[in-house]
């Protein structure tokens, strides 16, 4: 444990799990506290971050914090069960043990988004890495203009944590915008891609601050659209999404250009993606 409260040794430090909740078949939260007690309370993070999480005997994965930094009693994770790691993952139960190390990575600029709307775009499955920031404008609503959630999914079965999403919108000055590029009979929301919701979302360009998370081609759509309607690059902030497998740019498994995404990023300002965030490939 170093002084700012970071467990970033080489070494997993060990965590038990306390709870492990199953959002969807495959999809699921554990929620964790970190074995030494002197250890978990010097933990500190930020919204944005990610932690390694190790499985003994099989792997570790990178997995976005989803908790808010005021919960310190539990730091929560949610997982899409789709690899070795992530699958074994599944089978633990509370009072399971488990490694982790971190926090790692750059989170979203919310100190410097203080004062203005807060816009969280995101697409397809990809909604995890914006739940901290979700969750830290709501508790701290009183330091910012409108909460906007724009939530954007392949079919209208790949929409969970509708219980969030129908709490969220209640809140005072805050709107969610949902739609599905396939809508099942029972769909209550927009059908299309995630852009059809921009305009309805009355955005702001001189005073927003976009958060986004997702595929990267709605991403690129999402950003487009965005600029044409007068919002800077500077305030656009993308989570990037690729195979972290170090967490301190050493592997070179998420290199990006010059940049590595466990070390530079996950959330990187869109300036310093945009020379290479349309070309094919990267």
């Amino acid at each position: 444990m170093n002084r700012r409260g970071a467990v970033r040794s080489y070494v997993p430090a060990e965590a038990e799990v306390v709870e492990r909740v199953l959002e969807t078949p495959d999809i699921f939260t554990l929620r964790i506290r970190i074995a030494d007690a002197g250890s978990h309370d010097r933990y500190a993070f930020q919204p944005g971050q990610f932690n390694m999480l190790y499985l003994y005997g099989v792997g570790e994965v990178a997995i976005s914090i989803v908790s808010d930094p005021l919960d310190r009693h539990l730091l929560d994770h949610t997982v899409h069960a789709v690899g070795h790691v992530t699958k074994g993952l599944q089978r633990l139960n509370a009072g399971d043990r488990l490694g982790i190390r971190g926090p790692y990575g750059r989170g979203w600029p919310l100190a410097a988004a203080e004062g203005k709307d807060v816009v969280i775009i995101t697409g397809g499955l990809g909604c995890a890495p914006t739940v901290s920031a979700i969750n830290y404008v709501v508790r701290r609503r009183e330091r910012y203009g409108r909460l906007v959630i724009i939530q954007g999914v392949k079919h209208s079965n790949d929409l969970f944590w509708r219980q969030r999403y129908d709490h969220w919108s209640t809140l005072p000055n805050t709107q969610v915008l949902l739609s599905a590029d396939e809508g099942g009979p029972l769909w209550p929301w927009h059908v299309g891609q995630v852009t059809v919701l921009f305009d309805d979302a009355h955005i702001d360009p001189a005073r927003s601050t976009v958060m986004m998370c997702g595929p990267p081609g709605m991403m690129r759509a999402a950003v487009a659209n965005l600029t044409t309607r007068g919002v800077a690059d500077a305030d656009i902030w993308l989570s990037m999404e690729r195979n972290m497998h170090c967490a301190v740019g050493h592997c070179g498994h998420c290199q990006f250009g010059a940049r590595f995404i466990c070390r530079d990023g996950p959330v990187f300002p869109y300036p310093e993606l945009k020379a290479l965030f349309a070309v094919k490939g990267f």
